[in-house]
């Protein structure tokens, strides 16, 4: 039987997101005709997925002029059953391939820009704040909504159509390739992060902390993975920085396929936020991953992630404003191997049970089978 045809854009996520490339995608695959546009996604099939090419821009308005047009002449040339995008900037252009195609639209919320917005430099956040909030209720009013985090339903009530929640939980089959024995490098630790470096995920509290550390270990290395956002001079100007530069590893931003080799002889995974915007209600995916790869976490004291760490006994909450009990963490489980792997196997564990993208992927496939068959 012909599958049906499914349409996912986005012009802002990059073809290696992981959410988008590594489990939503993936999870449709084997039972849709998925196209997916995507910036710089290499044009052709892969496993079962036919990726089209999108131009890759930083700024909106680039995208709006450049990336938009070209998306909008691939949903005419497939026309598929279904669109599911990915960014608010796309709530208009969704709305017209609705109504030309007849169609429902998924539209899948993955940050909650009503708190958030003013924290976008890039795109500056005072003036896009009026197209966003007409935008959005138009997505109230046209489109099926799904949510990554609980926290959402505060901020997005009287929606027309049942919404669905799915966690960005790790998929472990992606996961388990990069896991090893926990083999903590004692002499000179090693750290691992990944997700944007800024000051509102506490680099200024990291750094810090880590100057603290090397008081102690000097040799530590601490591998940061993600988009820095932070200028040179911004950077120079944090204290403790200067004492520090040469242990530090920037990356940018990085595949996980690349970046999780890192992690044979890590100590720790950071996942450190300041209560900005919707983060002390919503989940950093990196914790997860930390936790499903058997790394003890270092996170935000943020009551939300102490249901998930302190309950399972697999790192430590500190506050992401108080360098010293970074150091403090860091230090105790550099010299507690044994803790520290045991803190490792509980998060796994925790993971395997609950934490998982199995049962994730099922609500997905059954919210995606209700609205074409015109259940709800």
């Amino acid at each position: 039987m012909e599958k049906v045809r499914i349409l996912h854009i986005s012009t802002a996520h990059p073809y290696q997101d992981p959410r988008v490339t590594n489990r939503v995608i993936p999870s449709l695959a084997p039972h849709y005709d998925v196209i997916a546009a995507l910036p710089h996604a290499p044009t052709g099939r892969n496993k079962g997925v036919h990726y089209v090419w999108l131009p890759k821009f930083r700024k909106l308005l680039f995208r709006v002029l450049f990336s938009q047009p070209l998306a909008f002449g691939y949903a005419l040339y497939f026309r598929p059953k279904l669109l599911h995008l990915y960014d608010p900037e796309l709530i208009p252009l969704a709305r017209l391939i609705q109504l030309i195609l007849r169609i429902p639209v998924i539209y899948e919320v993955h940050e909650n820009f009503y708190k958030k917005l003013d924290t976008k430099a890039t795109n500056q956040g005072s003036w896009a704040i009026w197209p966003f909030r007409w935008a959005d209720r138009l997505a109230h009013r046209q489109f099926y909504l799904i949510f990554t985090e609980h926290g959402y339903l505060d901020t997005y009530t009287d929606l027309q159509n049942p919404y669905c929640i799915i966690y960005n939980f790790p998929q472990l089959s992606f996961l388990d390739q990069f896991r090893k024995a926990y083999s903590p490098n004692s002499i000179a630790p090693e750290f691992f992060y990944i997700g944007q470096i800024s000051l509102e995920r506490a680099f200024d509290t990291l750094v810090a902390g880590l100057a603290l550390v090397k008081t102690k270990y000097p040799g530590f290395i601490m591998y940061l993975f993600g988009e820095r956002q932070l200028p040179k001079s911004e950077l120079d100007q944090l204290p403790g920085y200067d004492s520090i530069r040469d242990n530090l590893r920037f990356y940018g931003y990085t595949d996980q396929q690349k970046a999780f080799q890192y992690i044979d002889n890590v100590t720790a995974g950071l996942a450190l936020l300041k209560p900005v915007g919707d983060y002390t209600e919503s989940y950093p995916t990196k914790l997860f991953e930390y936790m499903a790869l058997g790394l003890p976490v270092i996170t935000s004291d943020f009551r939300l992630y102490k249901d998930v760490v302190e309950r399972y006994d697999c790192g430590f909450c500190i506050s992401p404003h108080d360098p010293v009990q970074v150091a403090q963490a860091l230090i105790e489980l550099i010299e507690n191997p044994e803790k520290a792997f045991t803190m490792g196997l509980n998060g796994r564990q925790a993971v395997e049970r609950k934490y998982n993208w199995s049962s994730e992927s099922e609500k997905l496939l059954n919210y995606y089978t209700l609205i074409l068959d015109k259940r709800i």
